[in-house]
């Protein structure tokens, strides 16, 4: 005998009914991928936003703004009298400004000896400003004054700005120099003169100090001699143009020795190796 299975109408219907359910099941599911896909799609074009939004904000814009600028090294020149200097270039953004040309304008000025200017985007500028430091002081007529001026180790001259020299910056005088322009400098003869006077300068003794005048003779054929004036005596002291350290300690002895013999010397002369004196 063969055994034959028979299934119940009731059977069929709870067989049909839980495929149902699983096919819904199925379907929620798919609708909740759906939905949470669509949740993280939107989610990063927001994140996409604003991650352009900050670049716009924090880069784009403030290049197209007017630049940020920053000056270093600068004492005597203010960072406002600087930003003034560049005026001219009438540059409204952080594009617009050209280095080279601010470099140009800011070097043209007599008392800056070096500058350099670099843009960091979006919006900043920075100026290093290297001034001219004076070794010496000389006066030139300038609108019918006499007025002093400064000059350099490479023997320029420069107007004298801020504070007052200091005592430690020796007087030049009888320089052939009538008036001063831009970025002018003392003629070539001279300047050995002041790159002596520069390397003086350097030392740790302040020779200076004691030197209220350096008076520079002319000689025929061009040459030159020079006449010390000591600050706290009223002797002068006629040199030669080997102007030293070893040379400042020599006159500085025999001063001390020729205000021993008394008050009527008037000249002291060092010239051509020997020591001689004058008298009132």
């Amino acid at each position: 005998m063969s055994d034959v299975g028979f299934i119940s109408k009731e059977d069929y219907v709870e067989e049909e009914f839980f495929f149902d359910n699983v096919k819904s099941a199925s379907d929620a599911d798919v609708e909740a991928e759906k939905k949470v896909r669509i949740i993280k799609v939107v989610f990063c074009i927001l994140c996409v936003l604003l991650i352009c939004e900050l670049v716009v904000y924090k880069y784009i814009m403030p290049s197209f703004a007017s630049p940020r600028v920053t000056v270093s090294g600068n004492s005597l020149y203010s960072a406002e009298e600087i930003a003034r200097k560049l005026l001219p270039m009438n540059c409204s953004s952080w594009f617009d400004f050209d280095v080279d040309q601010a470099a140009a304008i800011l070097s043209s000025e007599s008392g800056i000896n070096n500058v350099s200017v670099e843009k960091h985007f979006p919006d900043k500028i920075f100026i290093n400003v290297q001034e001219r430091v004076p070794v010496a002081l000389t006066f030139v007529m300038q609108e019918g004054a006499c007025s002093p001026v400064q000059i350099d180790k490479n023997g320029v001259l420069f107007p004298v700005r801020g504070k007052a020299v200091g005592s430690e910056i020796p007087i030049i005088s009888g320089l052939p120099v009538e008036y001063m322009a831009q970025g002018m400098r003392i003629p070539s003869k001279f300047r050995p003169l002041i790159d002596q006077i520069s390397k003086i300068s350097e030392l740790p003794q302040r020779y200076f100090a004691g030197i209220s005048e350096i008076c520079v003779i002319p000689k025929e054929y061009g040459n030159y001699e020079l006449a010390l004036i000591p600050s706290q005596s009223k002797i002068k002291v006629l040199t030669d143009r080997a102007l030293n350290e070893d040379a400042l300690k020599y006159m500085m002895v025999v001063l001390d020795i020729v205000n021993q013999l008394g008050s009527d010397v008037t000249e002291v002369d060092l010239r051509y190796g020997s020591v001689s004196y004058r008298t009132r």
